[in-house]
């Protein structure tokens, strides 16, 4: 008993272990800034006393939207769903038989008679409903410029509230004509996309089943 007890603390501890193990770093590779892609520049000349200089970027009629790789976009989280589901199921199914005059050694047998019957009845009855909802923003670079125009873009935010951390992460693909001309877009308007939000530290781990419970709610325990 003793060594059997030793076991499960061990195992135990393994599981606890394993569970530390997944949460998350403050930072994620795939939602890394992107850096803006270095071009040459053209030598610097004399000046001349011109406004213009082809050793400096002087954007006189363009605005401030973002158009190449490591330019950042203001994401404006505007995430709501709603999902009901219902189901009702009711099954009656019944049946009757009856044999009489039953033949028996060649002499019919009146008195002798079979009677079979059935009752089979079904009643289910299941709803569901979910409610999601997220607002905020967030603000992410471009990573990729794709063929045919449109922006890769990722990026994340770390918010550090007394003992935990919580961060938003999103990855998606966006059209430069749906950005406004004050760079923001609306999350509904990236296509693909990745939206997460979750938090670690204590406040985070005391809303988590414990591996115990989630092994007697998962399908390997059958009864």
């Amino acid at each position: 008993m003793y060594t059997l007890l030793k076991y499960a603390l061990c195992i135990a501890a393994l599981a606890l272990g394993g569970g530390c193990g997944n949460t998350p770093d403050k930072s994620h590779p795939a939602y890394a800034p992107a850096e803006p892609i270095v071009y040459p520049q053209p030598a610097a000349s004399a000046p001349t006393g011109s406004i213009y200089y082809a050793a400096q970027n002087v954007a006189l009629f363009e605005d401030t939207r973002a158009r190449q790789v490591g330019d950042i976009i203001t994401i404006i989280l505007s995430e709501a769903t709603d999902a009901a589901k219902s189901s009702d199921t009711s099954l009656d199914k019944g049946s009757s038989t009856n044999i009489g005059g039953v033949v028996f050694a060649g002499e019919l047998e009146p008195d002798v008679e079979f009677k079979l019957s059935s009752d089979n009845q079904f009643e289910g009855e299941s709803a569901s409903n979910q409610k999601n909802r997220m607002q905020g923003t967030i603000a992410v670079t471009v990573a990729r410029v794709l063929p045919n125009g449109n922006f890769y873009v990722q990026g994340e935010k770390w918010i550090q509230i007394n003992q935990g951390n919580e961060y938003i992460r999103l990855r998606g693909i966006i059209r430069p004509v749906d950005i406004t001309t004050n760079n923001t877009i609306l999350s509904t308007q990236v296509a693909d996309a990745r939206i997460s939000y979750s938090g670690t530290g204590a406040t985070a781990e005391v809303n988590q089943v414990g591996w115990l419970s989630r092994f007697f709610m998962s399908p390997l325990w059958p009864f």
